[in-house]
């Protein structure tokens, strides 16, 4: 898809959300529940939409809400449940209704003490500390977010007693029971007023900053970057991490300036992304233009998006890092200077690059292949058996320097702070180490696009099987694995990989429009790649058969 032309230059007025608006059609939309697309739909990162059309109301969070209750009661979940929001506009209105919901049902709630923002890690970190040692009254949590999405967007996730993402068998039944609460014109939810639910003994104000700050060394060697003297700059984008950083500048005198810390809901403030819009996307060149032009002026300099699961890294040497060069980066080095991690393994994306193959190789570290989702690492993360997770989309999380869990959900602080470690360390950014491992390991190129296909071409390709590929080559070389399953876990891949010694590629059929996104990467070049996407895109149409 073509550029275009606002890419990477300050956002105008033009395309500022009218945010009171925003907020009065959350309130003042009722979703029809006969439309598929005004349906409570959790996909890989909870139910996301807009109030603008009817997508994420407060209909939607009255009834999911609702739901959660009663999962909540069917599981024994009695422990607390943590309740946490990003800074989009929609995210405060949605706080306040689900906490609505849950003090009406005798939840006890835990909020942050100044109603700050809360990112995704600091609750998932919340979770997993409260549960540690425990096998009853399990806690569990909510955070409002649509992540990086743009201004207009909502977001709703609900974390189990794991900690991390929760996977479809929990969020099936939430989704299911939610919808039939939306139909039935929400006759059983059950609500207390916003000040009664404020008030009442079960609504507790924590402190979420200082446990997980002053837990940081723990998982970083924060003492290292203090005394290397180097400096950092971090841009928080206007997200929710925006209060954390002052108390870890305190806590471990380190040299960090916040470029910014501005939070407004409109998110003026931003570079437009590539297709104009307006997204708090820390892995795209465009909207972390501000924070590239600055990477002279810093050692490293780090941005986040929204709610803090996801990391951008900007190097002296290299600029803006692709996510899957510093994914390599960050396991190859962690994989050699954490000895208390003993056998643990690498978890990665089977979209992820086939560097970290090669990286986990040379490590001699086992490797866990697994489909697109945070969720499939979280056991790994909770048992010890996987010292890092990550996946292409610039989220990652990983062990405590002895081996603990630290978080089961992504977490953009620690991969921000590890660079800074990196560089404290070996004297090298991250962008200096990825050049190392091209000059060991190769050189890949990366790419995902996007193909046309309508909603039965994409159910037949989430139900493929590798004997329809008649391929017998890809690009000139002989496939070596056609996939419909994840090597790691063998759970479902929800489409297609191929692969050969030197590429692969990897179809999926986009949850949210009429295309399929193919993920292609070449250790012989770009000319390889392309022909590799071209072959994609036959392989996979014709398994599909016509539209």
């Amino acid at each position: 898809m073509s550029q275009h032309a606002l890419a990477g230059q300050l956002a105008p007025r033009t395309l500022v959300e009218n945010i009171p608006r925003l907020i009065s059609c959350y309130y003042a939309t009722t979703p029809d529940p006969a439309d598929v697309n005004q349906r409570v739909a959790f996909g890989t990162s909870g139910h996301r939409g807009s109030a603008f059309d009817g997508r994420f109301n407060e209909h939607h969070i009255l009834a999911t809400t609702q739901a959660i209750c009663e999962y909540r009661q069917k599981h024994g979940i009695t422990g607390p449940l943590h309740l946490g929001m990003d800074t989009h506009a929609l995210s405060e209105p949605a706080w306040i209704t689900a906490l609505e919901v849950l003090a009406a049902h005798g939840v006890e709630v835990r909020i942050d003490e100044r109603r700050l923002y809360t990112p995704t890690p600091v609750l998932s970190f919340a979770i997993v500390e409260y549960n540690r040692g425990r096998t009853t009254g399990l806690s569990d949590g909510i955070v409002i977010t649509p992540s990086h999405n743009p201004p207009r967007d909502g977001g709703f996730k609900y974390n189990p007693p794991d900690g991390g993402p929760a996977g479809s068998d929990v969020t099936g039944p939430i989704q299911n029971r939610a919808n039939e609460i939306l139909e039935g014109g929400l006759k059983d939810v059950k609500r207390l007023a916003l000040k009664k639910a404020l008030a009442l003994p079960s609504t507790v104000a924590v402190d979420y900053v200082t446990p997980y700050v002053n837990a940081l060394k723990d998982v970083i060697d924060m003492d290292a970057i203090r005394a290397s003297g180097l400096r950092m700059g971090v841009d928080p984008l206007g997200g929710a991490g925006v209060h954390f950083w002052q108390p870890i500048m305190d806590t471990y005198g380190l040299n960090i300036e916040l470029v910014s810390d501005v939070v407004d809901p409109t998110f003026g403030f931003m570079h437009v992304d590539w297709d104009g819009k307006i997204r708090m996307d820390c892995s795209s060149r465009f909207a972390m233009n501000g924070l590239i032009a600055l990477r002279d002026k810093y050692d490293i300099a780090v941005g986040n998006d929204t709610d803090y699961d996801r990391h951008g890294i900007v190097t002296k040497s290299r600029g803006l890092l692709n996510p899957n060069h510093y994914l390599a980066v960050a396991i190859d080095y962690l994989f050699q200077n954490r000895p208390g991690w003993k056998q643990a393994g690498i978890g990665k994306t089977a979209v992820s690059s086939s560097m970290i193959n090669r990286v986990a190789q040379g490590l001699g570290k086992p490797l866990v292949e697994v489909p697109v989702g945070f969720k499939w690492f979280v056991e790994g993360l909770n048992n010890g058996s996987l010292g890092f997770g990550g996946e292409e989309s610039a989220g990652a999380s990983f062990l405590r320097k002895d081996g603990r869990t630290w978080t089961t959900d992504k977490d953009g602080f620690i991969l921000d702070l590890l660079a800074a470690e990196i560089i404290a360390k070996t004297g090298r950014d991250p962008g200096e180490h990825y050049g190392q491992l091209e000059q060991r390991y190769g050189s890949p190129v990366y790419e995902r696009l996007d193909a046309p296909a309508n909603r039965e071409q994409k159910a037949r390709l989430g139900k493929l099987s590798p004997d329809q590929v008649l391929a017998k080559e890809l690009a000139g070389e002989p496939i070596t694995a056609k996939l419909t399953h994840a090597q790691g876990n063998g759970a479902s891949l929800g489409g297609l990989k191929v692969e050969t010694n030197n590429g692969w590629f990897a179809a999926r059929p986009s949850g949210t429009e009429d295309v399929y996104k193919i993920y292609a990467e070449s250790f012989l070049g770009n000319d390889h790649l392309k022909r590799i996407q071209e072959e994609a895109k036959l392989i996979v149409d014709q398994a599909l058969g016509p539209a």
